[in-house]
């Protein structure tokens, strides 16, 4: 099979396909900087134009699409501290105050070349070990997936840093949001209000737009005379090459959120976003100076945006060996495939295996181009932008937040509903309630609750079938220790500080 791998290179070369995995990645660094809109939009809007395309020429623009929106999310992540993807809300924590204290420059090139590395490792596991680690989502069944939620929702809750009370109460009111809408199960109404638009739940790019791009935007127009000039001039951008030696440094959180990203996206239904946190939390928990994350750390940078390139192609493990698409965006790539006559599973490595193996290639060609096209393209064009007034600023912003969530449906009612949503986050910002765990409970609440009912119907509702196996309860004292770790860890410190006090 691995020899298929090397006869499908030409064909990934050749002047058509590689030049739409240019334009691809270029398209997607476009799509992920525009708050609204994501790589899961921008392949549904591609795919029906690909009908009379080369599948690899097909594959290419999705491929490239998908790995440049990934980067692109981190560009107003960094400058304007709002996500261009959902899995850029991590990058916003410690990208966001590295621009305000005029190192924008740098956190944009952190995270380009992150990036770059999370993407290629995704790739070669894509390529090298799509068949036998395909088998480990097997051992995943509607528990062990609670499970992971669970594990999830607590790490940003208690690992996090400040309040727990509130980041819980931030997490519930995400999790309330998720439920909004049909029955999963049984299919009726819940928190609708009688409201049509509601049925088919809340988006998450309208709850992401309102929290995360509303509250920043009062702040421009709250002080206009305060202007970034001074730090947006710093923004300045070295070479990458220059700045290289000072990203070494980072090489151990680069494994490690590769490693997490990649384990991330082979489990179906998780996605970037939960990498991404899990490998914040991971990075923060391990680093020596946990005090500086969250105020400018380039290392927190780092670890969010290796793990969210990482899932993106080993997502397409599971998708392309059993049909079971691990994010969104492979899902939507499914259909891509079915267009153009190719069926996912294990038939498609005998089938078509320049086409199946080439898709690979493109991934990591893809992953390879975004240092290239991101770092000196995408970085310096989008640096401009903090040199705008800021009340221009925040007017430019409002309109595309407006377009962004007016395309997603059509109706008004996102509209208002973002506004709705951007007022809570207001509020929540002044009342230092944080944000991350709101976006995590809506992505992994309505996930959490479908498998746990499912588990409980094959268990005939006998709640022991949660800890019936060993993954389980791996994940259970996971998500115990996370609990229980930074108690001990927090009582353990105040002990030592008040130790020489008490000696005095």
């Amino acid at each position: 099979m691995y020899s298929d791998l090397l006869h499908a290179l030409p064909n990934v070369v050749a002047f058509a396909n590689f030049a739409a995995l240019v334009i691809g990645v270029l398209a997607g660094i476009v799509v992920g900087a525009m708050p609204g809109l994501s790589a899961t939009m921008a392949i549904s809007v591609l795919v029906p134009f690909t009908f009379g395309l080369d599948p690899l020429v097909a594959l290419g623009l999705m491929a490239g699409i998908y790995n440049g929106a990934m980067y692109g999310g981190a560009i107003p992540a960094v400058l304007l501290r709002i996500p261009g993807t959902p899995a850029a809300v991590a990058t916003t924590f410690d990208g966001y105050p590295m621009a305000q204290k005029g190192e924008g420059g740098f956190a944009l090139q952190v995270a380009v070349v992150s990036s770059s590395i999370g993407g290629i490792a995704s790739a070669f596991a894509l390529m090298l070990l799509a068949p036998p680690l395909s088998k480990v989502t097997l051992l995943f069944g509607p528990s062990e997936v609670f499970w992971v939620a669970v594990f999830g929702l607590c790490s940003i809750i208690f690992l996090l840093g400040g309040n727990p009370v509130k980041g819980l109460i931030s997490a519930c009111f995400g999790v309330f949001v998720s439920v909004v809408g049909s029955d999963p199960i049984f299919g009726t109404d819940r928190y609708t209000f009688g409201q049509l638009e509601l049925l088919d739940g809340i988006h998450i790019v309208i709850l992401l737009v309102g929290l995360y791009a509303l509250p920043p935007v009062i702040d421009l127009l709250e002080t206009p005379l305060k202007t970034d000039t001074s730090n947006s001039d710093k923004l300045g951008t070295e070479p990458i090459w220059r700045t290289l030696p000072r990203m070494l440094r980072f090489w151990k959180t680069w494994l490690r959120s590769a490693a997490i990203g990649i384990w991330i996206g082979i489990l179906p239904g998780a996605g970037g976003s939960m990498a991404a946190f899990m490998s914040y939390n991971e990075a923060r928990r391990t680093s020596k100076t946990p005090n500086t994350w969250g105020n400018g750390e380039p290392e927190g940078i780092a670890a969010s945006e290796t793990a969210n390139n990482a899932d993106t192609a080993s997502a397409l493990i599971p998708a392309l060996t059993l049909g079971i698409p691990g994010t969104a965006v492979a899902a939507v790539m499914l259909g891509g495939l079915l267009v153009h006559g190719l069926q996912p599973g294990p038939m498609l490595f005998r089938d078509n295996p320049d086409i199946v193996f080439g898709f690979m290639w493109q991934f990591l060609f893809g992953a390879i181009l975004l240092v290239f096209l991101g770092g000196s393209l995408a970085t310096n064009s989008f640096a401009k932008l903090l040199k705008l007034p800021r009340p221009l600023l925040g007017s430019v912003i409002i309109v595309l937040m407006l377009i962004g969530v007016y395309s997603i449906h059509g109706p008004m009612f996102d509209v208002y509903l973002m506004l709705g949503f951007g007022a809570v986050g207001y509020l929540m910002d002044k009342l230092k309630f944080p944000l991350p765990p709101v976006v995590l409970g809506l992505i992994l609440g309505s996930f959490a609750e479908e498998n746990l009912r499912l588990a409980l119907r094959i268990g005939r509702g006998d709640w022991s079938v949660l800890f019936a196996n060993t993954t389980s309860q791996i994940l259970v004292l996971m998500t115990v220790a996370v609990i229980v770790g930074p108690i001990i860890k927090r009582r353990y410190f105040n002990k030592s500080a008040n130790g020489p006090d008490e000696k005095a």
